[in-house]
């Protein structure tokens, strides 16, 4: 199967994603922060891409927000290995995300396809800024650390609520038989 480029961005997405995760657990801050920052900007780029080359496929649909979750979620993780992040935001967001998973599971089982809604892509939009100030909080960008990482920890633990809330809300015809 040839794959077309918007395709093939989301799988670099998730090619990059041990190469950051190592990065960031050992400390290279700097270029834990680069190797995220191309990835994030691969999620744009495939979209982009996508609407304007008409370049939509079910595999991009389903591939691309499951990169997305991957990629913030390792982050997460990995932040809380770290001591930067509490455990209690961590379960919050991932328990968004297997839930919307299982959903778009029983819906790709009835043969529908669920895009990602408005919420869902500041969701994504804003944990990823999170994450990036969280990498470059340490010198010599240290004057990052407070007020703007909690204001964005805040601000993605609410978008994720939101936005999984409205996901069920509109998608509920899903689980009904």
């Amino acid at each position: 199967m040839k794959m077309n480029i918007a395709n093939q961005l989301t799988l670099l997405r998730v090619v990059m994603i041990p190469f950051f995760i190592f990065l960031q657990l050992e400390g290279y801050d700097i270029w834990a922060f680069v190797v995220f920052s191309l990835a994030s900007f691969t999620d744009f780029l495939d979209g982009f891409l996508a609407r304007k080359y008409n370049l939509i496929t079910n595999f991009g649909k389903f591939m691309d927000p499951l990169a997305d979750k991957l990629l913030v979620t390792s982050a997460l993780v990995g932040f809380v290995q770290l001591g930067k992040l509490n455990a209690w935001v961590v379960i919050i967001i991932l328990s968004r995300e297997f839930i919307v998973s299982i959903f778009r599971a029983i819906a790709a089982a009835e043969g529908i396809v669920i895009a990602a809604s408005w919420w869902g892509k500041a969701k994504t939009i804003v944990q990823m800024i999170m994450v990036i100030v969280l990498l470059l909080n340490n010198y010599p960008f240290e004057w990052i650390n407070f007020p703007a990482d909690q204001i964005l920890i805040v601000a993605a633990t609410a978008l994720t609520i939101i936005s999984g809330v409205d996901y069920i809300v509109k998608n509920k015809q899903v689980l009904k038989d």
